[in-house]
């Protein structure tokens, strides 16, 4: 079964068609992969749900913006795709909260000085970026990163 084509002609807003230029380079590279049947149908669902043509430009990016991150997740959980420098954003949260706080926390209990709370977020945050940025070269390696 192969991806439909998605409508974009009858928008009208420059943020829409941006968003449907990108949405539109997502389905390029789901075509060029071998996936299963399942998750065909998932984005056939939504490439129909997006082409209806009845919302209004506005109505049609909000509903863009709450499916396009469901399929990202659904692709990364059954296909095991991602999209670049996906694990580095992620990472760089959990960077932060995981190792940043903590560290800070305990760099102020050390000195006293409770001020160095703040100074166990950059250190998290570099931490966390280093982390994902492994992670998405590995994904790289193995062919599962999508130009996206």
């Amino acid at each position: 079964m192969p991806i439909k084509e998605l409508h974009t002609e009858h928008l009208q807003d420059s943020k829409s068609q941006k968003a449907g230029l990108r949405f539109q380079q997502l389905l390029d590279e789901l075509r060029k992969r071998d996936l299963s049947e399942p998750t065909l149908e998932f984005v056939n669902k939504l490439i129909d749900r997006l082409n209806e043509g009845s919302f209004s430009d506005k109505e049609w990016r909000k509903l863009l913006s709450r499916k396009q991150p469901k399929l990202i997740t659904m692709l990364e959980k059954k296909e095991e795709l991602v999209p670049k420098n996906h694990y580095q954003t992620q990472w760089m949260a959990i960077g932060m909260a995981v190792f940043g706080i903590p560290i800070g926390t305990a760099l102020g209990v050390a000195t006293k000085n409770m001020g160095l709370l703040g100074a166990g977020i950059p250190i998290g945050l570099a931490v966390g970026l280093a982390v994902g940025a492994s992670m998405d070269k590995k994904a790289a390696r193995e062919g599962r990163q999508l130009d996206f």
